[in-house]
Order: structure tokens, then C-alpha cells, then sequence
């Protein structure tokens, strides 16, 4: 029987969702797990959708992904760390590992080079890291 997998996802930069959702699934094998997919608006709605989500379904495994992006003002600073302190919390709440996927950039350079399949894909890392935790608790 095929484990769940849950993956949410910030459309705010559609296109770097778009590539960090491609490499996260380039890295699960479908024959093994069955993905389940939702997006959001933005990084910050990530959390909440998880934490709603998880108390109804069982899950192996769950990867958020999206991308925050430096502006002038200290929103960047809280979002990235209210998004970051969440998804550890629920993740430990749930007894689920929650791979966090989400970037946090100083500029849209940055955010290319970290979504870019080609070049460092940080949807699949956090797939692999994901995976890592699954395999530790299902392969011992």
C-alpha cells in the first residue's frame, strides 16, 4: 500500500513553486508514495493549512515549499521565522517530519539560483531530506 505524502506550496512566485514542486517530485517514486498537493497563497498560509490538514489524515511525510524574498520593511524577517518555527512545532505536535522547503532570499538572483533544476533545486533537497527522516523510522 502506497504511503501519503503531503506537499504545500506557496504560489506567491508561481514560477520558482512551479520548479520547487517539480524537483520535489522528480525525487519521490510514485510506485511508493501517493502525493497529495495543495497551494497556497502565500509562505505564511503554509503552516496553517498543514496544521488543519494533519489532524484529520495520516501522512508519512509532509514537504512545504515557496520563497520569501527580501523587501524594505522587516516583514521578510518575521514570515521567515513565524513559517520556519511553525512547521518544526507542528511537525513535532503531529509526531510527522515536516521538511521545510521554504527559502528565505535576499534577492529574486538568489531565489533563481536556489529553484533552478539545473543548478541547487531546493525542492528536491527537501524531498531528500524528507526522505531521510521517513527511511530512518520505516527502514529500522
Amino acid at each position: 500500500m502506497k504511503k501519503k505524502v503531503l506537499i504545500i506550496s506557496s504560489s506567491f512566485y508561481k514560477n520558482f513553486e512551479k520548479q520547487l514542486l517539480a524537483g520535489a517530485l522528480k525525487k519521490l517514486d510514485k510506485k511508493l508514495f501517493d502525493v497529495r498537493h495543495y497551494s497556497v497563497t502565500g509562505a505564511y498560509e503554509i503552516p496553517q493549512l498543514l496544521n488543519i490538514l494533519l489532524k484529520d489524515k495520516k501522512y508519512a511525510f509532509c514537504i512545504a515549499l515557496g520563497c520569501i524574498i527580501k523587501g524594505e520593511t522587516p516583514h521578510f524577517d518575521i514570515i521567515s521565522q513565524s513559517v520556519s518555527d511553525k512547521l518544526l512545532e507542528i511537525s513535532i505536535k503531529y509526531n510527522v517530519p515536516v521538511s521545510n522547503g521554504v527559502l528565505n532570499c535576499n534577492t529574486p538572483k538568489q531565489a533563481e539560483v536556489r529553484c533552478d533544476p539545473k543548478l541547487k533545486n531546493k525542492g528536491g533537497e527537501a524531498t531528500h531530506a524528507a526522505l531521510s527522516v521517513y527511511n530512518s523510522i520505516y527502514k529500522h
